[in-house]
């Protein structure tokens, strides 16, 4: 039997593609296990998710005695569907809690919702009021509104593990936390993060959709990262250099409008160079903040692209060698 596809909400997943991603399990695991050691004590709270068939809430649910939690909250807004599939929408935004193990209480499926007054938007007071009671924030925001999401979370001081774009390092709220180290890569990025569940009237484009053993339609983006500000001893780790500036100037030629060298990859980084180096936006995965200091995204002194010999190449970030200075 043919499946009627709501076209309201067919338009809607064309125009805003980003916002209808749900994080795969293996994908949640695959960078959560590099963090345990935060969140023995902890409060989490998954503000974005429909404990229901939220990864992130039964990831916690399973994980909860291991990982040493106090409290797992998750909050959903009134129009998540009840699951992947179909249209069913409440009046009232929801949430649940938990915090540990009781009579009767096995399995995420089990758990008991409780009803905002209100639709349950992350902005909202109520949503709000179980964020300041909560330690840490592990989510997959809204695409679009990833500024604002981040911009609250810093706001009131929270720790935070997030999926989001990879150009929102180019934003210039989300670069000046990296820069001001208040935020940074985490684990996985890119292919690095295998794809996302999608609702039935989703369009499976690009070469890697599929449609997994479970029956869930996977599109992998290849585009997405992780941000954090839960410190790993991984993001400590110097990059190695091996290139020398020394005798090899020729390869790395100096910008028009800025006082520094362009270094197409960041394995070119040259061991000897103690002035300004533009990198490519990847070096951000690598960068480590005891080896690097982070200058600026982008602009020359003339506020315009950087530029070499008139041409601008890909955006860069300008960097200096901390252990150099």
């Amino acid at each position: 039997m043919e499946r009627k596809v709501n076209h309201s909400l067919l338009t809607k997943a064309k125009t805003n593609k980003k916002d209808e991603f749900y994080t795969q399990l293996k994908d949640i695991e695959s960078e959560l296990k590099h963090y345990k050691e935060h969140f023995k004590g902890k409060v989490v709270y998954c503000n974005c998710d429909d404990a229901r068939v939220s990864n992130f809430f039964k990831y916690f649910f399973d994980n909860f005695e291991e990982l040493g939690l106090k409290k797992l909250i998750s909050a959903c807004y009134k129009n998540q569907p009840h699951d992947l599939f179909n249209n069913i929408q409440t009046e009232n935004g929801f949430y649940a809690e938990y915090t540990g193990k009781e009579e009767g209480l096995n399995d995420v499926s089990d758990i008991q919702l409780s009803y905002f007054e209100g639709d349950g938007d992350f902005r909202g007071m109520e949503s709000m009021e179980l964020m300041k009671q909560s330690d840490i924030i592990v989510t997959n925001p809204p695409f679009s509104l990833f500024r604002e999401f981040i911009a609250q979370l810093v706001e009131y001081d929270k720790k935070f593990l997030v999926i989001g774009n990879i150009n929102a390092i180019t934003y210039k709220e989300i670069f000046k936390l990296i820069q001001e180290n208040k935020a940074w890569l985490g684990i996985n990025l890119g292919r690095g993060i295998s794809g996302f569940i999608v609702p039935e009237y989703y369009e499976l484009y690009g070469t890697e959709a599929r449609i997994d053993t479970s029956g869930n339609r996977i599109v992998s983006p290849n585009n997405c990262l992780w941000l954090t500000n839960l410190d790993i001893s991984k993001r400590h780790e110097d990059i190695p250099l091996i290139k020398t500036y020394g005798g090899n100037e020729d390869d790395y030629p100096k910008y028009d409008n800025y006082d520094g060298i362009n270094v197409n990859r960041t394995n070119n980084i040259p061991m000897d160079y103690d002035g300004f180096m533009g990198v490519p936006i990847t070096f951000l995965h690598k960068f480590n903040p005891d080896q690097f200091e982070i200058i600026k995204f982008r602009k020359g002194d003339n506020e315009k692209d950087l530029a070499v010999n008139g041409k601008c190449p890909y955006f860069r970030i300008l960097i200096r060698n901390k252990r150099l200075q």
